[in-house]
């Protein structure tokens, strides 16, 4: 159970980071869409069409958190109805060990990572301006560090608390 619990954190994390990029994928397309369809939105004389990047973007956060929220919900049912209360307090020993460390990790992680492009474009330092400018080989690292940084601090980092609280209450609910 303990290896099982151990590994859920990392299955969920990779769940959640698949999920941004399918709804960002989805949300580009739009906007590619809007400014291929849209006359004078590229000049900025037209408005673009808010309302259908609102609804793509929630439809996609509802839809795309189901398959991570049925891992959470589940797997404590299925481990206590047909593996037993031992096992069942060792995916949830495992979750909660791992689960800590990859929440702070990824939240730490990916704080730093945003806050390496903002150092570089304030270019406030003498080291910062060394780097280069907007568009130099160390912001385009930057930028890449940025957009993977972003869902790490914001979605999957805060997102395993609920993983590991959701988990031990589920269990203590129905543990059989």
């Amino acid at each position: 159970g303990l290896i099982v619990g151990a590994m859920l954190p990392y299955w969920f994390s990779a769940m959640t980071m698949k999920s941004v990029g399918s709804a960002a994928l989805k949300m580009v397309e739009e906007v590619r869409r809007q400014f291929n369809t849209i006359p004078g939105l590229m000049e900025g004389l037209a408005k673009p069409d808010y309302a259908t990047c609102v609804k793509i973007s929630t439809d996609a956060s509802i839809k795309e958190m189901i398959p991570p929220g049925a891992l959470v919900m589940l797997t404590p049912l299925i481990v206590g109805t047909f593996f037993g209360v031992e096992t069942l307090s060792g995916v949830l020993a495992g979750s909660l060990v791992s689960g800590v460390q990859i929440a702070i990790s990824a939240s730490n992680t990916g704080g730093a990572w945003d806050n390496a492009k903002k150092y570089i474009e304030a270019g406030a330092t003498e080291h910062a301006r060394q780097l280069g400018p907007k568009g130099s080989d160390a912001h385009k690292a930057a930028v890449i560090g940025d957009t993977v940084g972003d869902p790490l601090k914001d979605t999957s980092g805060p997102s395993l608390n609920i993983l590991i609280k959701l988990m031990a209450v589920e269990s203590l609910v129905f543990a059989p």
